[in-house]
Protein backbone atom coordinates (compact mmCIF):
# COMPACT_ATOMS: atom_id res chain seq x y z
CA UNK A 1 0.00 0.00 0.00
CA UNK A 2 1.12 3.55 -0.58
CA UNK A 3 -0.16 7.09 -0.26
CA UNK A 4 0.42 9.98 -2.68
CA UNK A 5 -0.98 13.51 -2.86
CA UNK A 6 -0.88 16.25 -5.47
CA UNK A 7 -2.36 19.67 -4.64
CA UNK A 8 -2.79 22.56 -7.08
CA UNK A 9 -2.84 25.99 -5.43
CA UNK A 10 -2.54 29.53 -6.74
CA UNK A 11 1.22 29.64 -6.03
CA UNK A 12 2.06 26.28 -7.61
CA UNK A 13 1.74 22.54 -6.97
CA UNK A 14 2.71 20.35 -4.02
CA UNK A 15 3.56 16.68 -4.55
CA UNK A 16 4.16 14.09 -1.84
CA UNK A 17 4.50 10.31 -1.73
CA UNK A 18 5.51 7.66 0.73
CA UNK A 19 7.99 4.96 -0.27
CA UNK A 20 6.57 1.78 1.23
CA UNK A 21 5.73 -1.21 -0.91
CA UNK A 22 4.27 -4.38 0.55
CA UNK A 23 3.74 -7.85 -0.87
CA UNK A 24 2.27 -9.36 2.26
CA UNK A 25 2.80 -8.46 5.92
CA UNK A 26 6.31 -9.93 6.02
CA UNK A 27 7.63 -8.48 2.75
CA UNK A 28 8.10 -4.73 3.07
CA UNK A 29 10.38 -2.79 0.74
CA UNK A 30 11.16 0.84 -0.06
CA UNK A 31 10.69 2.30 -3.54
CA UNK A 32 10.30 5.99 -4.36
CA UNK A 33 6.91 6.73 -5.94
CA UNK A 34 7.94 10.21 -7.13
CA UNK A 35 9.48 10.66 -10.58
CA UNK A 36 10.66 14.04 -11.87
CA UNK A 37 11.14 14.98 -15.53
CA UNK A 38 12.87 18.33 -15.79
CA UNK A 39 14.47 20.68 -18.29
CA UNK A 40 15.52 23.52 -15.95
CA UNK A 41 13.92 26.83 -16.88
CA UNK A 42 11.68 25.22 -19.51
CA UNK A 43 9.55 22.50 -17.90
CA UNK A 44 8.97 20.42 -14.82
CA UNK A 45 6.73 17.34 -14.83
CA UNK A 46 6.21 15.21 -11.72
CA UNK A 47 4.59 11.77 -11.72
CA UNK A 48 3.40 10.02 -8.55
CA UNK A 49 2.29 6.39 -8.68
CA UNK A 50 0.38 3.86 -6.60
CA UNK A 51 -0.70 0.29 -7.27
CA UNK A 52 1.10 -2.67 -8.80
CA UNK A 53 4.82 -1.94 -8.65
CA UNK A 54 5.69 -3.88 -11.81
CA UNK A 55 3.11 -1.91 -13.79
CA UNK A 56 4.14 1.49 -12.45
CA UNK A 57 7.83 0.77 -13.02
CA UNK A 58 7.05 -0.44 -16.53
CA UNK A 59 5.27 2.82 -17.32
CA UNK A 60 7.97 5.07 -15.82
CA UNK A 61 10.79 3.13 -17.49
CA UNK A 62 9.19 3.48 -20.92
CA UNK A 63 8.58 7.18 -20.38
CA UNK A 64 12.25 7.69 -19.49
CA UNK A 65 13.53 5.55 -22.36
CA UNK A 66 11.44 7.52 -24.85
CA UNK A 67 12.13 10.95 -23.40
CA UNK A 68 15.45 11.54 -25.24
CA UNK A 69 17.18 10.20 -28.34
CA UNK A 70 20.78 8.92 -28.61
CA UNK A 71 22.07 12.49 -28.80
CA UNK A 72 20.31 13.27 -25.48
CA UNK A 73 17.93 15.72 -27.13
CA UNK A 74 14.24 15.66 -26.27
CA UNK A 75 12.09 13.45 -28.49
CA UNK A 76 9.13 15.53 -29.83
CA UNK A 77 6.52 13.00 -28.74
CA UNK A 78 8.38 12.03 -25.57
CA UNK A 79 7.47 13.50 -22.21
CA UNK A 80 10.30 16.06 -22.41
CA UNK A 81 9.26 17.20 -25.88
CA UNK A 82 5.51 17.65 -25.47
CA UNK A 83 4.07 21.15 -25.69
CA UNK A 84 1.21 20.88 -23.17
CA UNK A 85 0.62 19.26 -19.79
CA UNK A 86 -2.58 17.75 -21.17
CA UNK A 87 -0.45 15.84 -23.67
CA UNK A 88 1.75 14.58 -20.82
CA UNK A 89 -1.27 13.14 -18.99
CA UNK A 90 -2.48 11.62 -22.26
CA UNK A 91 0.95 10.04 -22.83
CA UNK A 92 1.00 8.52 -19.35
CA UNK A 93 -2.47 7.06 -19.93
CA UNK A 94 -1.49 5.60 -23.30
CA UNK A 95 1.72 4.13 -21.89
CA UNK A 96 -0.25 2.58 -19.04
CA UNK A 97 -2.66 0.94 -21.49
CA UNK A 98 0.33 -0.35 -23.44
CA UNK A 99 1.94 -1.96 -20.39
CA UNK A 100 -1.34 -3.43 -19.14
CA UNK A 101 -2.12 -4.78 -22.62
CA UNK A 102 1.12 -6.77 -22.56
CA UNK A 103 0.31 -8.26 -19.14
CA UNK A 104 -2.78 -10.30 -19.99
CA UNK A 105 -1.13 -13.55 -18.88
CA UNK A 106 -0.46 -12.05 -15.45
CA UNK A 107 -4.06 -10.83 -15.17
CA UNK A 108 -5.31 -14.31 -16.00
CA UNK A 109 -3.49 -15.57 -12.91
CA UNK A 110 -5.71 -13.32 -10.79
CA UNK A 111 -3.04 -10.68 -10.11
CA UNK A 112 -4.26 -7.10 -9.78
CA UNK A 113 -1.96 -5.11 -12.07
CA UNK A 114 -3.93 -1.86 -11.83
CA UNK A 115 -2.38 1.41 -10.79
CA UNK A 116 -3.06 5.14 -10.53
CA UNK A 117 -0.88 8.13 -11.39
CA UNK A 118 -0.88 11.80 -10.41
CA UNK A 119 0.71 13.88 -13.17
CA UNK A 120 1.41 17.58 -12.77
CA UNK A 121 3.75 20.41 -13.56
CA UNK A 122 4.29 23.31 -15.92
CA UNK A 123 5.59 23.64 -19.48
CA UNK A 124 6.93 27.01 -20.58
CA UNK A 125 4.74 29.95 -19.63
CA UNK A 126 1.52 27.94 -19.61
CA UNK A 127 -0.36 27.59 -16.34
CA UNK A 128 0.53 24.73 -13.98
CA UNK A 129 -1.85 21.77 -14.33
CA UNK A 130 -2.57 18.62 -12.35
CA UNK A 131 -4.17 15.34 -13.47
CA UNK A 132 -5.27 12.00 -12.01
CA UNK A 133 -4.74 9.09 -14.41
CA UNK A 134 -6.93 6.05 -13.73
CA UNK A 135 -6.04 2.34 -14.27
CA UNK A 136 -7.95 2.38 -17.57
CA UNK A 137 -5.72 5.18 -18.89
CA UNK A 138 -8.34 7.93 -18.82
CA UNK A 139 -7.84 10.97 -16.59
CA UNK A 140 -9.38 14.03 -14.97
CA UNK A 141 -7.91 17.46 -14.24
CA UNK A 142 -7.78 19.40 -10.98
CA UNK A 143 -9.70 22.69 -10.77
CA UNK A 144 -9.91 25.55 -8.29
CA UNK A 145 -12.90 23.80 -6.68
CA UNK A 146 -11.37 20.30 -6.65
CA UNK A 147 -7.73 21.20 -6.31
CA UNK A 148 -6.08 18.06 -4.90
CA UNK A 149 -5.87 14.38 -5.76
CA UNK A 150 -5.00 11.43 -3.53
CA UNK A 151 -4.09 7.92 -4.64
CA UNK A 152 -3.42 4.82 -2.57
CA UNK A 153 -4.49 4.77 1.09
CA UNK A 154 -6.23 8.13 1.01
CA UNK A 155 -9.13 7.99 3.46
CA UNK A 156 -7.26 8.77 6.69
CA UNK A 157 -5.55 11.90 5.37
CA UNK A 158 -8.48 13.36 3.45
CA UNK A 159 -10.23 15.15 6.39
CA UNK A 160 -7.11 17.27 6.97
CA UNK A 161 -6.82 18.26 3.32
CA UNK A 162 -10.55 18.97 3.00
CA UNK A 163 -10.33 21.50 5.84
CA UNK A 164 -7.04 23.19 4.96
CA UNK A 165 -5.94 22.89 1.33
CA UNK A 166 -7.89 25.36 -0.79
CA UNK A 167 -7.00 27.17 -4.03
CA UNK A 168 -5.77 30.25 -2.16
CA UNK A 169 -3.80 28.33 0.48
CA UNK A 170 -0.13 29.43 0.40
CA UNK A 171 2.14 26.83 -1.20
CA UNK A 172 4.18 26.15 1.93
CA UNK A 173 1.04 25.90 4.09
CA UNK A 174 -0.37 23.33 1.65
CA UNK A 175 2.87 21.37 1.92
CA UNK A 176 2.64 21.38 5.73
CA UNK A 177 -1.00 20.23 5.64
CA UNK A 178 -0.07 17.38 3.31
CA UNK A 179 2.64 16.18 5.68
CA UNK A 180 0.08 16.28 8.52
CA UNK A 181 -2.18 14.11 6.35
CA UNK A 182 0.68 11.62 6.00
CA UNK A 183 1.12 11.52 9.77
CA UNK A 184 -2.62 10.85 10.21
CA UNK A 185 -2.48 8.10 7.60
CA UNK A 186 0.57 6.42 9.11
CA UNK A 187 -1.05 6.33 12.55
CA UNK A 188 -4.04 4.42 11.15
CA UNK A 189 -2.38 2.21 8.54
CA UNK A 190 1.03 0.60 9.06
CA UNK A 191 1.25 -0.14 5.33
CA UNK A 192 2.07 3.56 4.74
CA UNK A 193 5.38 4.74 6.11
CA UNK A 194 8.57 6.74 5.86
CA UNK A 195 10.51 7.82 3.86
CA UNK A 196 8.23 10.54 2.48
CA UNK A 197 9.24 12.52 -0.62
CA UNK A 198 7.95 16.11 -0.75
CA UNK A 199 8.26 18.55 -3.65
CA UNK A 200 6.71 22.03 -3.75
CA UNK A 201 6.80 23.54 -7.25
CA UNK A 202 6.69 27.32 -7.37
CA UNK A 203 4.68 28.58 -10.35
CA UNK A 204 6.88 29.95 -13.13
CA UNK A 205 10.13 28.44 -11.81
CA UNK A 206 10.43 25.78 -14.50
CA UNK A 207 12.61 23.68 -12.18
CA UNK A 208 12.70 22.09 -8.74
CA UNK A 209 13.22 24.71 -6.04
CA UNK A 210 11.75 23.13 -2.88
CA UNK A 211 12.33 19.44 -2.24
CA UNK A 212 12.64 17.42 0.96
CA UNK A 213 12.77 13.78 2.06
CA UNK A 214 11.63 12.72 5.54
CA UNK A 215 13.49 9.59 6.67
CA UNK A 216 13.16 7.55 9.83
CA UNK A 217 13.95 9.70 12.86
CA UNK A 218 13.52 12.99 10.99
CA UNK A 219 13.43 15.73 13.66
CA UNK A 220 10.90 17.95 11.88
CA UNK A 221 8.47 15.11 11.16
CA UNK A 222 8.65 13.92 14.77
CA UNK A 223 8.02 17.47 16.00
CA UNK A 224 5.09 17.96 13.63
CA UNK A 225 3.54 14.65 14.69
CA UNK A 226 3.82 15.52 18.38
CA UNK A 227 2.41 19.03 17.97
CA UNK A 228 -0.50 17.79 15.85
CA UNK A 229 -1.41 15.04 18.34
CA UNK A 230 -1.23 17.46 21.30
CA UNK A 231 -3.29 20.02 19.40
CA UNK A 232 -6.02 17.49 18.64
CA UNK A 233 -6.21 16.44 22.29
CA UNK A 234 -6.36 20.07 23.37
CA UNK A 235 -9.09 20.89 20.84
CA UNK A 236 -11.06 17.82 21.96
CA UNK A 237 -10.87 19.01 25.55
CA UNK A 238 -12.32 22.38 24.53
CA UNK A 239 -15.40 20.84 22.91
CA UNK A 240 -18.41 21.28 25.25
CA UNK A 241 -19.84 18.19 26.90
CA UNK A 242 -22.90 16.67 25.26
CA UNK A 243 -26.21 17.99 26.52
CA UNK A 244 -28.07 14.77 27.22
CA UNK A 245 -31.28 16.53 28.16
CA UNK A 246 -33.70 15.10 30.75
CA UNK A 247 -32.94 11.58 31.93
CA UNK A 248 -35.60 8.94 31.16
CA UNK A 249 -38.20 8.74 33.89
CA UNK A 250 -37.61 12.23 35.22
Amino acid sequence: MTYCVGALVEEGIVFASDSRTAAGFDNIATFSKMNVFEIPGERLIVILSSGNLATTQGVITRLRMRARDDQESAVPDGILGLRRMYEAAYLVGNTLREVVGESQAVQQQGVDIGCHFIVGGQIGHQRPRLFHVYPEGNFIEATQDTNFFQIGEHKYGKPVLDRVVKWNTPLKHAAKAIIVSFDSTMRSNLMVGLPIDLLAYEKGAGRVTLRRRFDQGDAYFSQLSGIWSAGLRRAFGEVPEIDWGTKPGE
